[in-house]
């Protein structure tokens, strides 16, 4: 249906009588037009807290009979606005944030709890999520709806893959709940599905054993073969849990090349000479430690203080996350390589991420993965020393083009890159499953109410036009 044209059709009628509370101030709406890119401004018309799931239910009901769009925000982690819903209304779901206790295997968390509140209560049991990911102040979610790639993917998949079900609310306002053996069709069109079919409010999580302390390695490399012959090694090998790459900026000139590796244990550690046997790593260089689980999951904690101190962290984040079959993984990464410079096209704090994933672990459909056993995670963690939209802009056209060529090479979007995506792109993304989806958008979402940012469908309000005129800033 025209978007024009429905807006035409439908009356104004009053906002539904909520738990929570619908905000129209200035201020609100201006918060809520910004996210962590700090590059697309997406103003709503007003902002709901909800108070319960029904909240999301009725307002939801309420913006289609407005024909209005409607879009969930966890901690606004999104780069290029795509967690916004201009003119629409936009939900915080963070005052979802109920997290319950620890039943064995499982535990049921709001769906705007941050897995640092999961762990919370988690871990005081004995118990973790399989799957982490690295910056543990996201939503639970924020995370399903893309997929949720951490660590531990190689052995546990993504974070999608280890949700157990799910209170979604579609377009239509329905409440459902789906898991893998009941309403599956929405299940897999949720995960991972970026937001196209319904707003999740509740999730049942697994849990796994939590190890007590961890072994960590730091290896570096001359070069980039080096880096990845011993990342498919310890990709292959039962050893680590944990396998992550990095190619940054050397201090002294140059780039640098090293994995970061983890092995988790409770009691005895592990045998040093095991684990790293065959390695072609710098012995001299190589930094090992062995510190508390705890400790290994607030890695990021140091960088991120030092980013809010000097201010970056309120920067521009052109981030750009893809995925790269094992066999062109070489030529692609040198060819980049070639092509960046690290002081601006990557900033001091900032870095390229390398990692080696075993893609079979990865169960849901829509997560898109190139069709090799083994990819890599391949990430630009653009951290700019300047808040200028121009060179924002730089970096976001640089993110297609690089796109562009990843894709030519076989390669994959983990889609909260910023750049713009139009229909037919999403289309190619998702391939052989974009049916999968178009076909739960039209049972679930028939008026395209829901998450219009990503701009996945045709028909849906010209909101992606606009933003792809705005000038970062």
């Amino acid at each position: 249906m025209d978007w024009h044209h429905r807006t035409a059709r439908t009356t104004d009628p009053s906002p539904p009588a909520l738990d929570g509370e619908l905000r129209f101030d200035q201020l609100a709406r201006e918060q809520a037009a910004d996210d962590f890119g700090h590059i697309v401004h997406t103003e709503p018309e007003a902002v709901l807290l909800p108070g319960s799931a029904d909240d999301v239910a009725e307002t939801i009901r309420w913006a289609a009979k407005r024909g209005r769009t409607f879009a969930p925000q966890g901690q606004r982690h999104s780069v290029w606005g795509r967690s916004g819903a201009r003119h629409g209304i936009v939900a915080d779901m963070s005052t979802r944030r109920s997290v319950g206790r620890v039943q064995n295997d499982r535990i049921v968390v709001g769906a705007g709890a941050t897995w640092r509140e999961v762990l919370a209560a988690t871990l005081p049991r004995g118990k973790t999520p399989p799957v982490l990911t690295d910056y543990l102040d996201l939503s639970v979610g924020g995370t399903l709806v893309v997929g949720g790639v951490g660590g531990t993917t190689s052995r546990y998949g993504v974070q999608s893959d280890r949700v157990l079900s799910m209170d979604v609310v579609t377009g239509t306002g329905q409440t459902i709940t789906c898991s893998a053996r009941s309403n599956t069709d929405l299940f897999d069109a949720a995960r991972a599905g970026l937001g196209q079919v319904g707003v999740i409010t509740e999730a049942t999580l697994e849990l796994v054993a939590a190890p007590e302390q961890v072994r960590r390695f730091v290896l570096f490399y001359p070069d980039l073969a080096g880096m990845l012959t011993d990342a498919r090694l310890l990709s292959s090998a039962a050893g680590f849990d944990a396998v992550q790459g990095a190619i940054l900026a050397a201090p002294t000139g140059g780039l640098s090349f090293q994995l970061d590796v983890a092995k988790f244990f409770t009691g005895n550690p592990p045998d040093d000479d095991l684990l790293l046997a065959g390695l072609s790593d710098d012995p001299v260089r190589r930094t090992p430690g062995t510190i508390a689980h705890v400790d290994y999951l607030e890695r990021l904690a140091g960088l991120e203080a030092a980013l809010r101190a000097n201010g970056h962290w309120f920067h521009p984040h052109p981030w750009l996350t893809t995925f790269i079959g094992d066999s062109h993984v070489e030529s692609v990464v040198d060819d980049e390589l070639g092509r960046v410079d690290p002081a601006t096209d990557l900033g001091r704090f900032g870095q390229i991420v390398l990692s080696p994933i075993r893609t079979g672990a990865i169960t849901s459909p829509l997560l898109r993965t190139p069709s090799e056993g083994l990819c890599f995670a391949f990430n630009f963690v653009r951290v700019p020393t300047t808040a200028d939209p121009d060179n924002a802009h730089r970096l976001v056209e640089s993110n297609r083009a690089v796109y562009e060529r990843i894709r030519n090479a076989g390669g994959t979007l983990y889609p909260v890159s910023a750049f713009p995506m139009s229909p037919g792109d999403w289309r190619r993304h998702f391939g052989s499953e974009f049916h999968r989806l178009d076909e739960a958008k039209q049972k679930f979402d028939p008026d395209h109410v829901l998450t219009p940012g990503y701009d996945v469908f045709e028909g849906m309000p010209h909101d992606g036009v606009s933003r792809r005129r705005a000038a970062p800033g």
